[in-house]
């Protein structure tokens, strides 16, 4: 953490607006430090800062007009798996699933969507078994409308999620791919 604010705190010191995450699980940590460091005197106020600055992505892209895009993703039904460091870290759940829809994307409803997909950190690699029975529940839910696609916001859940069977991009990869075709 104190690397991390050392390294930003230059772009800081000249006015940068926000540090953008582009995974939710880093963005929830770093928005954290705040609390983290509060007690540490060479560090608590820069933490605190750093934490304010801190925005997710889906927040950054939220906050523009995107009508020039709207019909960015006509036609194609993108299945959105909201990470847990999202929706219950950062508390953006349904964020991304605007974006996607102001973007012209049909998001069909996952069921259980409030249900981890069994990554969670090192959850994965301390309870294997349970791990696989979340990640086949959260598969055959995202899978269950038959989407063209599914995509995430957390690197952790998409390296947990994807196979060469089953495809798992980032939902800002989806963007930059639509984005380049045009």
């Amino acid at each position: 953490m104190q690397q991390n604010i050392d390294a930003w705190w230059p772009y800081i010191e000249q006015g940068c607006e926000a540090i953008v995450m582009t995974a939710s699980g880093c963005g929830s940590t770093v928005k954290e430090y705040g609390y983290l460091l509060r007690n540490d005197k060479a560090y608590a106020a820069k933490a605190a800062k750093v934490s304010g600055l801190c925005k997710d992505i889906a927040e950054v892209i939220a906050a523009e007009d995107l009508s020039a895009w709207k019909n960015l993703g006509a036609g194609n039904s993108i299945a959105f798996q909201c990470p847990c460091s999202l929706q219950h870290g950062q508390r953006l759940s349904g964020v991304v699933e605007s974006i996607l829809q102001q973007l012209g994307y049909t998001t069909p409803v996952v069921s259980d969507a409030h249900i981890c997909c069994g990554s969670a950190g090192s959850y994965a690699l301390l309870q294997p078994e349970l791990s696989q029975q979340l990640r086949q529940h959260k598969l055959n839910a995202l899978k269950a409308a038959q989407p063209d696609k599914i995509v995430t916001a957390n690197i952790g859940c998409q390296l947990h999620l994807s196979s060469k069977e089953q495809p798992v991009n980032h939902w800002i990869e989806l963007l930059a791919e639509q984005i380049d075709n045009v």
